[in-house]
């Protein structure tokens, strides 16, 4: 079963994603994909890294800011997505990553298409219960700069496509998630 969770920045959409992901397995894999830049990001993976002991649940962490797709096939070829739920916290990180790394190339957007195809295709044939965490990005201003639309637009793109191919969807605001998939108004 994949789950999807959305919200704004701040929303408390990790947080819930930690919750259900505790209510559905005896043990977890976190995956994280930030990256750490500075002291600030530094403080804030501790504090996260803190809290998640503090739960007393029993999560193994991985780090992995890129190859997300080849880690998620890698944990389902070993059976430790049968014994354990998987996490991915967060998604537009692991977007920025890419579209960071292929920002120099004549097609950007087109590169990180390709990582986005492949990560769909890997969670639509998931086996294991696995909850995807990610922000929604187009409710507020246009960005003022090419990297930053373009951003928004492919982490528009991952978030519907990703949306479509998940069980459940949950959209996070001032702490309250809404389970979306079963309100979806259908044209069919």
């Amino acid at each position: 079963m994949a789950i999807l969770v959305t919200g704004g920045a701040r929303s408390g959409k990790s947080s819930f994603a930690e919750r259900l992901s505790m209510r559905s397995s005896e043990q977890g894999i976190y995956i994280a994909t930030s990256q750490i830049y500075d002291e600030e990001m530094r403080e804030r993976v501790d504090l996260h890294r803190q809290m998640r002991l503090e739960t007393g649940y029993p999560w193994e962490t991985r780090e992995e800011p890129y190859a997300l797709r080849e880690l998620l096939l890698q944990l389902q070829e070993t059976g430790s997505s049968e014994r354990a739920v998987v996490m991915v916290d967060c998604l537009t990180l692991w977007l920025s990553n890419w579209l960071l790394r292929f920002e120099v190339e004549p097609d950007t957007a087109a590169s990180v298409i390709k990582q986005i195809d492949a990560l769909v295709d890997t969670v639509s044939t998931y086996s294991g219960h696995l909850v995807l965490v990610t922000n929604e990005v187009g409710s507020g201003i246009v960005p003022e700069y090419p990297l930053g639309r373009s951003f928004r637009d492919l982490a528009g793109k991952m978030n519907q496509r990703l949306a479509e191919c998940c069980d459940e969807v949950f959209l996070v605001t001032a702490g309250i998630p809404i389970e979306l998939k079963r309100w979806a108004y259908r044209l069919d």
